[in-house]
């Protein structure tokens, strides 16, 4: 990979990325240069983070060196976007900015940083157990060799997709706001079990393994989501009573809006 990478914010996702990277020897902490916004971040992340890598508070002098590496992997949060401003001595003429940005298109970053070539990646939450999905949008005039370093960053954490970028944001609102929603599905199904007697804990570990199970079915049997509902609904029953329910309560068509509004919202950062 190349010989130094800027992180600018080091959030729980950029997190994520680089220490597998550090972990498997693909990069040395010494050629990671990490941006963060304020002094208590700088602290924390000297203090905790398992490795020694350079760390700077993004308003200090020195934080300017960061500039000087080939790659930078942005990752603070899009609101943050408007603080961070390119370094007008730039001495590489290759530079590669991955950007893991919420809604900012790479029309946007390219304006935001004239002197870099701009990558847009959309990945979510569970690249933190490396679990993710990632998809990724190429910028122009992007190099092979460039493609390639890309992929390497996430491939160990992720499942990796390559779409034209118009796909991005409905990518990001399925995958990356779609946890959330899983969550508060997990939540109330939990509460019925609740309702039902069963103790908290034990009903929130039955719907995770339920889930689990479910989606395992569908996958390995080849099935689609009409086969599995006909499978476990009988005339009468239990299911076609509780589907009938929700069915009554617009719960379909709320989730399919939800992700409609993530992506709306995605295309406002724009």
């Amino acid at each position: 990979m190349t010989d130094k990478i800027a992180i600018i914010g080091f959030g729980n996702i950029a997190n994520a990325i680089i220490t597998p990277l550090l972990d498997k020897k693909i990069i040395q902490p010494e050629n990671v240069f990490c941006l963060v916004k304020s002094e208590k971040s700088l602290e924390n992340l000297k203090k905790n983070y398992k490795y020694n890598i350079n760390v700077y508070e993004s308003s200090s002098k020195d934080s300017k060196i960061i500039w000087d590496c080939k790659v930078k992997l942005l990752s603070v949060k899009p609101q943050h976007l408007k603080d961070i401003n390119e370094s007008g001595n730039i001495k590489n003429k290759d530079n590669l900015l991955v950007s893991i940005l919420a809604g900012v298109s790479i029309d946007s970053l390219i304006k935001k940083f004239p002197n870099h070539k701009c990558v847009r990646v959309v990945t979510n939450i569970p690249i933190t157990i490396g679990k993710g999905l990632t998809g990724i949008s190429w910028g122009e005039e992007i190099t092979e060799d460039q493609k390639i370093f890309t992929k390497k960053l996430f491939e160990n954490t992720s499942k990796i997709y390559e779409f034209t970028e118009d796909y991005l944001d409905i990518f990001l609102a399925l995958t990356s706001s779609g946890p959330a929603i899983i969550a508060l599905i997990i939540e109330a199904l939990s509460d019925g079990g609740l309702s039902g007697g069963l103790p908290k804990i034990l009903s929130e570990e039955l719907v995770m393994e339920m889930i689990l199970g479910t989606t395992n079915l569908i996958k390995e049997k080849k099935l689609t989501t009409s086969d599995l509902k006909n499978l476990v609904t009988s005339p009468g029953g239990t299911t076609i009573s509780a589907l009938r329910v929700l069915e009554k309560k617009s719960v379909r068509s709320a989730l399919i809006e939800s992700i409609v509004s993530a992506c709306n919202r995605s295309k406002e950062f724009r």
